[in-house]
């Protein structure tokens, strides 16, 4: 079994023997979140996330614009939870604040005749989201050496690890 020197996952090799002796192997390891598609993992999040009750749109969720680069409010009706799926997605990858996530949701603005400019992604329905995850305790705050920011939690970690484990198809290697 080869794996490179960052490998640091519990892998399995299953080794079978077919009628004729013929040998072959499969290797079987823990899906992470980073291993399988992102969209998709987004969305079987945000069906997850609209069970719990801790994760709801407020009442102006409805007519608030995600950010000021944007003309109009989201039309879709699941638009809260997605976005929520979707953080969770970043936190889980790394300690995040805020201020990151409204540059990574932010987007550019067309100015008529002026050159457009990249704006950032309201700040609003970002906390919001965030203190909903924390309420759901997917999420917690954390600080050190100086560092501000928003980890997951171990019970937000086994969630979405058992959303990736259900993507990942039959069959296919993680290594």
């Amino acid at each position: 079994m080869y794996c490179n020197r960052n490998c640091n996952r519990n892998l399995t090799t299953i080794v079978t023997v077919n009628a004729t002796g013929n040998v072959t192997g499969e290797l079987i390891g823990m899906t992470s979140v980073k291993e399988v598609d992102a969209q998709e993992l987004i969305e079987k999040t945000a069906a997850e996330l609209r069970k719990m009750e801790e994760i709801k749109p407020p009442e102006w969720s409805q007519f608030v614009k995600t950010g000021v680069h944007n003309e109009r409010p989201p039309t879709q009706e699941n638009w809260w939870w997605l976005r929520a799926a979707a953080v969770l997605r970043k936190v889980y990858i790394e300690r995040i604040g805020v201020s990151r996530l409204r540059t990574a949701y932010g987007g550019r603005k067309s100015r008529g005749h002026k050159p457009e400019h990249k704006y950032r992604a309201s700040g609003a329905v970002i906390r919001k989201v965030l203190q909903q995850l924390e309420a759901a305790g997917l999420v917690k705050k954390e600080e050190t050496k100086g560092k501000k920011g928003r980890v997951i939690t171990p019970k937000g970690q086994s969630f979405l690890n058992k959303i990736a484990k259900g993507i990942r198809k039959p069959g296919s290697v993680s290594v």
